[in-house]
């Protein structure tokens, strides 16, 4: 029986993690040559191609493309290993990469970052925020937090807390062209959408009706922070989760409208993680330590 070589498909987890061979290389602490070879080596036994090289850019292929989760997975479930066979008392350590939402990354995790650090010593953060949908095992994050209705997916995923979403507008732009009283009044107005979330409006009420409303308006926008200089200006309506309006709202700069209309999906909080089950404990310490941090604030202000 010929064994795998995991060394091989290990270095090929790399390189797409740090994006090049030498990044790749000096991550590990061997010779570019030695990526090289491995790669070259993994190529060949798969009969494919894994990369597309020039002298500028590196990129995977369809077929790598395909491998790179189990490739992942092959390199987590190893230092998984590794270090659940080391003495339990060792404090855990090294780097752990995450991916949150920019609003709500600079408002609550920061903070928990911060505290973990403080917490664990040995461990380093790379902490990247960005509205957009990270690829977490394309990209070589350990953990990324979203806020949505998550589809069916092959990642792990945890619901930490609910958000409320909450659909608003200036008191002059309502004073203005009045207030909507149904969900399907909205498409009389012009209302701003979430670049990374661009379709239609579900709501449900309490009495179980349920409405959908299509909007369009003169702003698109991938952060929701961004819309609510047009907002108050009373340019528009908006549907942003609570964590971004709620001060808007107490401070008189926004008025919610449609409250007894809640979100048709089930929007909330989730930590996110590659499929695989066994973990570095520097990634099983972030995540105890967020999941508990989130679930008990439960995003409160």
């Amino acid at each position: 029986m010929r064994l795998p070589d995991f060394e091989a498909w290990a270095i090929f987890a790399c390189v797409i993690e740090h994006r090049s061979f030498s990044a790749a290389a000096d991550a590990i602490g061997v010779s570019k040559a030695t990526v090289s070879k491995a790669i070259a080596r993994l190529e060949a036994s798969l009969g494919t191609t894994l990369f597309h090289r020039t002298s500028r850019r590196l990129s995977l292929t369809d077929s790598g493309t395909a491998l790179a989760e189990r490739a992942a997975r092959i390199l987590a479930e190893a230092q998984g290993a590794e270090e659940a066979a080391r003495d339990a008392a060792t404090a855990p350590a090294g780097l752990v990469r995450i991916a949150a939402p920019i609003t709500f990354g600079i408002r609550f995790v920061a903070d928990a970052v911060a505290d973990f650090l403080t917490a664990h010593p040995g461990i380093e953060i790379d902490l990247r925020l960005s509205d957009a949908r990270v690829d977490i095992v394309a990209d070589g994050f350990d953990i990324a937090l979203r806020i949505a209705d998550l589809p069916d997916s092959s990642l792990r995923a945890r619901r930490l807390a609910p958000v409320t979403v909450r659909v608003v507008a200036a008191p002059a732009y309502l004073e203005r062209h009045g207030t909507p009283r149904h969900p399907a009044e909205l498409g009389e107005h012009p209302c701003f959408g979430y670049a990374n979330a661009i379709g239609t409006w579900h709501f449900r009420n309490g009495s179980g009706e349920e409405a959908s409303v299509r909007p369009s308006g003169p702003l698109v926008t991938d952060n929701g922070d961004a819309m609510l200089p047009a907002l108050c200006a009373g340019l528009g309506i908006a549907r942003l989760p609570d964590f971004i309006v709620d001060d808007q709202i107490a401070a008189g700069r926004l008025v919610e409208i449609l409250p007894e209309w809640s979100s048709g999906n089930a929007i909330a909080l989730h930590l996110m993680t590659p499929p695989s089950p066994l973990r570095p404990a520097r990634v099983e310490a972030a995540i105890a330590f967020l999941s508990e941090r989130f679930r008990t604030l439960c995003l409160a202000r």
